[in-house]
């Protein structure tokens, strides 16, 4: 009989939160050959057979800020990946100029150095393009795909597009700047001595996940976000797919977020009556287990 292989990240340093009141899955460093260091945080799941997850966050969040009201629910049907995606949180730190495929390209690397795929791949705003991208450059890694909070194209309108991308482009021109604003003791109201030290409240915790961003990477994902589209080749997909409309949503349009889903054969429609804030919700965890547990489902009936 075999041996049994160990796990890719036996051996390395969980880092836990201790965040009172917040149960989050222990996080690890993993590093992506020539591609850098990047932060994940995994739960097992119900049984070794169970269908794996990948959760992608948004903009200015992280793999813990976007998904901690999700990991209780999902563990239950599934084994959780959830990364933090470069340039956010403990994610990939580079001198490259952020680009949403080096996104999708990093998360791909990370599955293969775990022996994972294909997943059901997550994405929530940002990480709706992120995901997008993971199937179109990676198909044989997905099985199939969740969408919410999020669209094909964000800013379609193209003046609107330009002056978004302005001013993107204007703050990641300025990062000496605001590397400076952010060694001022107190930013964003959370004292220094607040960092290196377990947080005890959800309110120190979030800020802290904030404070780790690289600002330049962040204004760059900003000015990427802007100009995403898949709109020439979204109708390829060919995998089951839900997308999660955000019916109350104010920061991305919910008659896109249905157009998305229209342009997607594979597509099924779940509407969630709630913002783009609703990651801080209970309810947020509990439709995205729904529509990753549909997802998976058609994938297994579809031998994906």
């Amino acid at each position: 009989m075999a041996e049994p292989q160990p796990h890719p990240l036996d051996g390395q340093e969980l880092i836990p939160e201790g965040v009172r009141g917040l149960d989050l899955p222990l996080g690890r460093r993993v590093e992506l050959p020539g591609r850098g260091t990047t932060f994940v945080r995994i739960v097992e799941g119900p049984s070794p057979n169970a269908p794996t997850v990948l959760l992608l966050h948004g903009w200015v969040a992280s793999g813990g800020l976007n998904w901690f009201q999700a990991f209780a629910p999902l563990a239950q049907h599934f084994r959780v990946i959830a990364p933090d995606l470069r340039g956010h949180g403990r994610g990939i730190k580079s001198r490259r100029r952020f680009r949403l495929g080096d996104c999708a390209d990093d998360c791909a690397a990370l599955l293969e150095e775990l022996g994972e795929g294909p997943v059901v791949a997550c994405g929530y705003s940002m990480g709706g393009p992120v995901a997008q991208l993971l199937w179109r450059q990676h198909p044989h890694l997905v099985s199939g795909m969740v969408l919410g909070g999020t669209s094909a194209s964000f800013i379609p309108a193209m003046q609107q597009r330009l002056i978004f991308v302005g001013m993107m482009a204007m703050a990641a021109g300025s990062t000496r700047t605001t590397q400076l604003i952010t060694s001022v003791p107190g930013w964003r109201g959370v004292p220094l001595g607040a960092v290196g030290k377990r947080p005890d409240s959800m309110r120190v915790w979030a800020a802290g996940e904030m404070r780790r961003h690289d600002l330049r990477m962040v204004f760059e994902a900003g000015n990427a976000i802007a100009t995403f589209s898949s709109r020439r080749w979204i109708t390829d997909v060919d995998v089951p797919t839900t997308v999660i409309v955000t019916t109350k949503d104010r920061a991305v349009d919910p008659t896109q977020q249905v157009k998305l889903a229209l342009r997607i054969p594979t597509a099924e429609i779940q509407r969630y009556d709630e913002g783009h804030t609703s990651p801080v919700l209970a309810s947020f965890g509990e439709a995205i287990t729904e529509a990753c547990r549909s997802v998976a489902a058609r994938a297994m009936i579809a031998g994906i």
